[in-house]
């Protein structure tokens, strides 16, 4: 029985069945830059590069922030992800004056894709699907490992010799100064951000949360000062076989994700959520990273907007809908919120209007939810509007 978002997934990812690139012992090509750290065996990590036996400017394939405005499907995203091949050391997480571990500094810091050479234990094999992290191509243990010279991008650079500057601040500079999120999280990741002492290894999908928890509760802070909405909008866009609809409320801060999986395995309609109040939440999240790259994305617009509102975000992934991380909530999310907004003078109109663009009945979320739920009670709706076609 299926009951929780992880079980659903890794059902799911079980079953993808994808040919990725093949080669042998040796590589020689580039990084785009691109690097991965595992979590298993923590706090030993698996560290290392992800290489594409092409040279020149491979960008593209680390690229997230690029690939929706650029329009590339599914099937792009996916093909330059399988031909990324993953080399790994086991290190400790604070080893960080290992050579491997300052290559792969380089790396993260770098502007451009870097010319590289790797020889493999083995010939690299297999592939990874995660909703935390995006695909890669096989992976194998790593003998030797050698870059060109590297040119780093200045901010992070500058970051990167500020050993006073906690992590948090780092953080959130780089994204205000708009350094790409994938950039300053890979330099997060690979121990290059925060203050000396403290600096480390960091397991890539953590560093993912990490980086959109630091920037989301930085902007909470800020945006609780703004004044309220006084109206209810509906923002809406669509891409890589998902529909995200984020309704503002004329509330103080409040927030649920709710997504919906729809007869991607079979005949199935799986809803997952999570929530919270005007109060800092302090369990992880039950629905994982795509809880807080979303809150992230929608802060960061609030706050450029200068107002405070309750958000309630419905997702919904098709039938063909493959995986490939939580930057699929956060860029897709951003770009909604980009878009022009339908205004509705109540809660009811506006799930009235996204009842006819939801595949699945608005009753079933209500009944799914709590801050929905609760929402239309304290308003003195009447649940059973939303009940009528029940099933």
């Amino acid at each position: 029985m299926i009951n929780s978002k992880n079980t659903y997934l890794k059902k799911l990812t079980d079953k993808i069945q994808m040919k990725s690139v093949k080669i042998g012992k040796d590589l020689d090509g580039s990084t785009p830059p691109s690097v991965f750290i595992g979590r298993w065996s923590y706090p030993k990590v698996y560290a290392g590069p992800m290489m594409v036996a092409e040279q020149g400017d491979t960008s593209i394939m680390d690229s997230p922030e690029s690939w929706i405005g650029e329009n590339k499907s599914q099937e792009d995203i996916i093909n330059y992800r399988l031909n990324l091949v993953r080399g790994k050391q086991l290190i400790k997480i604070n080893d960080l004056d290992n050579p491997f571990i300052e290559k792969l500094q380089d790396i993260s810091l770098s502007s451009t894709s870097t010319d590289s050479e790797a020889t493999f234990g083995r010939k690299p094999r297999g592939s990874l699907f995660s909703e935390d992290s995006t695909p890669h191509g096989p992976s194998a243990v790593i003998e030797k490992f050698d870059i060109d010279s590297v040119r780093w991008d200045k901010q992070l650079e500058k970051t990167y010799y500020d050993t006073d500057l906690k992590a948090t601040e780092a953080v959130m500079n780089l994204h205000t100064k708009d350094v790409p999120f994938s950039a300053f999280q890979k330099a997060f990741s690979v121990g290059a951000i925060g203050t000396g002492k403290r600096r480390k290894l960091v397991p890539t999908r953590w560093s993912i949360t990490a980086c959109d928890s630091s920037i989301a509760n930085t902007l909470l802070k800020e945006v609780r000062t703004y004044p309220i909405l006084d109206t209810h909008r509906v923002y809406e866009f669509s891409s890589l076989k998902n529909y995200y609809a984020i309704i503002l409320l004329p509330i103080e801060w409040q927030y649920e994700w709710m997504e919906a999986f729809i007869k991607i395995l079979g005949k199935e309609e799986m809803i997952f959520s999570d929530w919270e109040t005007n109060t800092d939440k302090k369990e992880y999240s039950r629905v994982g990273g795509c809880y807080y790259t979303c809150k992230m994305a929608v802060l960061n617009s609030l706050a450029k907007q200068k107002f405070q509102s309750g958000v309630i975000v419905l997702r919904e992934a098709y039938s063909g809908y493959v995986p490939l991380g939580v930057f699929n909530v956060r860029e897709n999310v951003k770009y909604a919120m980009e878009q022009p907004y339908k205004e509705f003078e109540t809660l009811n109109e506006s799930l009235k209007y996204l009842g006819g663009k939801l595949k699945i009945p608005i009753n079933k979320y209500v009944k799914r939810s709590d801050l929905l739920k609760e929402l239309l009670r304290s308003k003195q709706t009447t649940l059973d509007t939303f009940f009528k076609k029940d099933s």
